[in-house]
C-alpha cells in the first residue's frame, strides 16, 4: 500500500513528540508519527522516578507521567501516533517502507524528521571479555524488566534481575540504575567508573573511580567482575548482575541508510543549527544526535526542528519544484582538544547557539571558538563541564563567521583539576 502524508516523524520519544505537536498545532497537514515500540513516550515511559518537570498543578512528574502527557500533547493537537510501526528502510527521497501490524506499506512525505533516540552501549559493543553470561544488563534493559515484572509473586528484582549487582559507570544514569536496583530489592556491590573523579552521589554504594572493567567472569550467570584500580592492582568484585550504564550510541541505522554524513564525536547525522541534514527535506532531532541528554532538552530540540520543518513545507518543500530552498550551512564545526563533541555540526551565515560536551570534568575551563587561525570568541566559564551533561553556547559564540573562512574548531585551556 503506497500513501502520502505531510510530514513523517519517526521515532515517538520526547523529540518526536514534541515535533509533532508544535507541527500539527501549526497546521502542517497530516502529521503522523512512526514508533517500533508497543507504546509511545520514548525512553521515559521506563524511568519509574520523578525528575521530569511537573504537571499543570506544579505536582512532580515521573517518566511515564512525562511520557504519557507528552503523548497526549501530540494526540491533542491532532498528529497521528502509531505503535508498533518500524520504518525498515528509504522508498525514496522522502519515502519510507514501513512494517507494521497492518502489514507493508510505503509512505511518502513533504517532510521527514528522525528522532529516533539513543541507546547505551551494550557489552558485545564494549569489548568486554567473558564466556557472555545472561544477567548483564544496560540501564534501559534493568529498568524495563523491574517494570515488566513489579507485582509478580517474589520480589522483582531478586526474582528476575539478580540479588547483588554491580554498577559500571559514574554519571547520573548510573544513580537512576543503583535506584531501580534498590527498589527492587537488589543489593548493590559498588558503582565502578573510568573517572578519575565524579559529583554524582550513590548514597551509602562504594564508588570506585578510576576502575576499570577488565573481566566478566561466571558461566550462565555473573558470579563476579575483574577489576583494576587507578593504580594497577587487580582485584574480584563478587555479583550476579551487571549493570552497564551510559556510553550512548545514537540509533542511526535509518540515517546511514540514507546516506546521511555522520558527526565523528557523536556518530548521529550531521546538521545545520536549523536540524536539517545534508538531504533536502530530512531533519534530525533530539538524542539521536547526541545521546544522553535530558528529555527536556531533547524535546527542545524537537519543538527547535519543527520550525524548521515549517519553514521548508512553507518554501515550498518538494511539492513545489524549482520553489526556493534554505540551504544547509556550509561551515563545519569540530570539538579539539578535551571535548568529546559540537553540536551543530555545520554552521550557516546566522549566527545561532552550540552544544558542547567534554571529553572529562573541566573544573572552569577557558572556551574558545575559532576560524581559520583567528579568535571568535575565548571566554572562562564559570562553571564545570562534566562528560554526561553539554553546555550551550549562545549565538554570541558564532557571530562573526564567514561562510568562506574554512572549518570551525572549538576548544578549552586552562581548566583548573
Amino acid at each position: 500500500m503506497n500513501r502520502t502524508v505531510d510530514v513523517l516523524v519517526v521515532g515517538a520519544g520526547p523529540a518526536g513528540l514534541a515535533a509533532a505537536a508544535r507541527l500539527a498545532a501549526a497546521g502542517a497537514g497530516r502529521v503522523e508519527v512512526l514508533e517500533r515500540e508497543p507504546a509511545a513516550g520514548g525512553v521515559p515511559r521506563h524511568c519509574a522516578r520523578p525528575g521530569f518537570g511537573a504537571d499543570a498543578r506544579g505536582r512532580p512528574l515521573d517518566g511515564p507521567g512525562y511520557a504519557r502527557r507528552a503523548v497526549r500533547e501530540a494526540l491533542r493537537a491532532g498528529a497521528v501516533v502509531r505503535t508498533g510501526a518500524s520504518a525498515t528502510g528509504w522508498a525514496g527521497p522522502l519515502a519510507l517502507d514501513v512494517t507494521s501490524p497492518a502489514g507493508l506499506e510505503r509512505i511518502g512525505a513533504r517532510a521527514v524528521v528522525l528522532a529516533t533516540g539513543a541507546r547505551e552501549r551494550p557489552r558485545s559493543a564494549r569489548l568486554l571479555p567473558g564466556t557472555r553470561p545472561a544477567g548483564v544488563l544496560t540501564t534501559g534493559e534493568l529498568q524495563r524488566t523491574v517494570r515488566l515484572f513489579e507485582g509478580r509473586k517474589g520480589h522483582a528484582g531478586r526474582e528476575y534481575v539478580g540479588r547483588r549487582a554491580v554498577v559500571v559507570g559514574g554519571d547520573p544514569v548510573a544513580r537512576s540504575a543503583v535506584r531501580t536496583l534498590r527498589s527492587a530489592g537488589v543489593e548493590v556491590a559498588a558503582v565502578v567508573t573510568e573517572l578519575p573523579d565524579t559529583a554524582v552521589s550513590f548514597g551509602s554504594v562504594p564508588l570506585l573511580t578510576g576502575t576499570v572493567v577488565t573481566e566478566l567472569l561466571g558461566r550462565g550467570r555473573p558470579t563476579g567482575v575483574a577489576v583494576r584500580g587507578r593504580d594497577g592492582r587487580a582485584s574480584v568484585l563478587r555479583c550476579d548482575t551487571v549493570v552497564l550504564t551510559g556510553d550512548w550510541i545514537p540509533d542511526h541505522e535509518l540515517a546511514r541508510a540514507r546516506g546521511l554524513p555522520l558527526a565523528p564525536g557523536t556518530r548521529g547525522p550531521v546538521t545545520d543549527g536549523a536540524f536539517r541534514t545534508a538531504a533536502p527535506g530530512v531533519f534530525a532531532a533530539g538524542n539521536l544526535l547526541h545521546g544522553g541528554e535530558p528529555a527536556a532538552v531533547a524535546a527542545a530540540e524537537g519543538r527547535a526542528a519543527a520550525d524548521a520543518v515549517l519553514d521548508h513545507l512553507r518554501d515550498g518543500g518538494p511539492s513545489r519544484p524549482g520553489a526556493p530552498s534554505r540551504s544547509v550551512g556550509t561551515v563545519s564545526v569540530t570539538a579539539v582538544g578535551p571535548l568529546r563533541w559540537v553540536a551543530p555540526g555545520l554552521l550557516g551565515p546566522e549566527a545561532g547557539p552550540l552544544l558542547v560536551r567534554a571529553e572529562s570534568r573541566l573544573v572552569r575551563p577557558v572556551l574558545t571558538v575559532s576560524q581559520g587561525g583567528a579568535w571568535l570568541r575565548r571566554e572562562r566559564l564559570p562553571a564545570t563541564l562534566v562528560p554526561w551533561r553539554s553546555v550551550r553556547l549562545g549565538p554570541g559564540w558564532t557571530r562573526g563567521v564567514d561562510p568562506a573562512g574554512g572549518p570551525v574548531t572549538v576548544g578549552a585551556e586552562g581548566w583548573e583539576e
